[in-house]
């Protein structure tokens, strides 16, 4: 039957994605190392599932750069050089500054905080920055980077452009895949990671542009010194 046919393609796809989602948070946790292979048997068997949506998942994740295919020995996590994090900074950089571009056009009418909706949310995207910074400030990498994924994703949200949205997402969740390879080398990170996120919250509730990509700047300038630091050893 044709509903029956549209449930499984809906279930399989469901699938797809959380096999995606669960190996995308191996990686960003170290348990799945740089240069680390495996097969789509060995994965299918790991969360007892088929083949299928585990194999369309791993393909997913190395159209998005997380993961090397290879035809004849399965799939390996990808290794990223201190110049990938810094083609990455650079690009995440372009992208925000379009961003913030957009709140000097008036027409628009972005982030305006007389807007009740666009008020509850810079409320809750800050909520997310706080526990990002405690986060940061306790040096725990796992925690903060939930947060900064969700905080970044909801205030990109915000500008009205679902596929900057998007974008912006699958670019930091590279950038921080390739960071966490380097990071996970030290023992303690407290006092080391960017912890800014509510200051760049209430610039941006100001609608002061110069502020916000000050803070960006600084963010960027932060994290490449900290993993040049880190791969120089």
């Amino acid at each position: 039957m044709p509903g029956s046919t549209g449930n499984g393609a809906v279930t399989r796809s469901t699938l797809r994605q959380q096999i995606a989602d669960a190996l995308r948070d191996e990686v960003l946790a170290g348990r799945l190392q740089p240069g680390q292979e495996f097969t789509v048997k060995e994965i299918a068997e790991q969360y007892g599932v088929s083949a299928t949506p585990v194999r369309e998942a791993l393909v997913d994740l190395s159209a998005q750069g997380l993961l090397d295919a290879d035809q004849h020995r399965g799939f390996r996590v990808h290794e990223y050089s201190v110049d990938d994090f810094r083609g990455m900074i650079e690009a995440r950089s372009l992208v925000i500054d379009g961003m913030f571009h957009a709140l000097t056009d008036e027409r628009k009418g972005y982030l305006r905080p007389d807007d009740p909706r666009i008020a509850a949310a810079l409320a809750g995207v800050r909520r997310r920055g706080e526990e990002a910074r405690r986060a940061a400030d306790a040096g725990d990498l796992t925690i903060l980077i939930g947060y900064d994924l969700r905080y970044w994703r909801e205030l990109s949200g915000l500008f009205g452009n679902p596929y900057l949205a998007d974008f912006l997402h699958r670019l930091r969740v590279r950038t921080w895949v390739c960071a966490v390879q380097h990071l996970r080398r030290l023992s303690d990170l407290r006092g080391q990671l960017w912890s800014g996120h509510t200051e760049l919250v209430d610039a941006l509730s100001r609608r002061d542009t110069q502020a916000a990509r000050a803070i960006v700047d600084a963010y960027d300038t932060h994290s490449l010194a900290l993993i040049e630091r880190i791969a120089a050893g």
